[in-house]
């Protein structure tokens, strides 16, 4: 069975994006300085959005942990705003969304039923793990279907902003597997569903 991981940045304080969910990456909240972005391309090169794997060197670098991704509409549109309709077009792209008719790019499925029967089929497929890049509330629904989180924690404070999970009160608990010091100051930490 494939893991669902929930591999984020996110601010010292527990937010993946501010108040008004735009970009974290290129607003400079959390903009990935230059000594930590060959650190970040050699752990996850699948991570990185397609329109910018050429620039940086990594078109044909394999994937080595993830093969699919799933995101919620809010930000899924983050891309759009950005003239991009499939930033993962070298993965496996699905959407979650109940409000979205038709998908602005044909490598993108809309998924308008269920995100956690969803994702338990996605996992019952062969292949590597399915990457949960966000957003806030999409994570809240599938925290059952969570087995590991990697968060890219930034040495930032930001205050106020959309948490890593938007939902209930519910607490589940992990274990820490490992803390890795980047340079620049990310750290990055995974952690696995007790």
């Amino acid at each position: 069975m494939r893991k669902l991981t929930y591999c984020a940045a996110m601010t010292i304080d527990g937010f993946i994006a501010a108040p008004d969910r735009s970009d974290p990456s290129t607003t400079g909240l959390m903009a990935p300085t230059p000594e930590y972005i060959p650190a970040l391309l050699a752990e996850f090169p699948e991570i990185i959005p397609t329109h910018l794997r050429e620039p940086l060197g990594i078109a044909d670098v394999e994937a080595k942990h993830f093969d699919t991704v799933v995101e919620g509409r809010n930000s899924y549109e983050i891309g759009l705003q950005a003239g991009v309709t499939n930033a993962y077009a070298h993965l496996a792209h699905y959407v979650f969304s109940r409000t979205m008719a038709e998908s602005p790019d044909p490598g993108v499925q809309l998924v308008a039923t269920d995100p956690l029967e969803k994702v338990r089929e996605l996992k019952a497929e062969p292949g590597k793990k399915i990457w949960l890049v966000g957003g806030a509330k999409l994570a809240a629904t599938l925290r059952p279907e969570v087995d590991e989180l990697i968060i890219k924690l930034n040495p930032v404070v930001a205050g106020a902003g959309i948490p890593l999970f938007d939902g209930e009160f519910s607490p589940d608990h992990f274990d820490l597997t490992s803390a890795d010091p980047k340079p620049g100051g990310v750290v990055h930490l995974t952690y696995q569903k007790r």
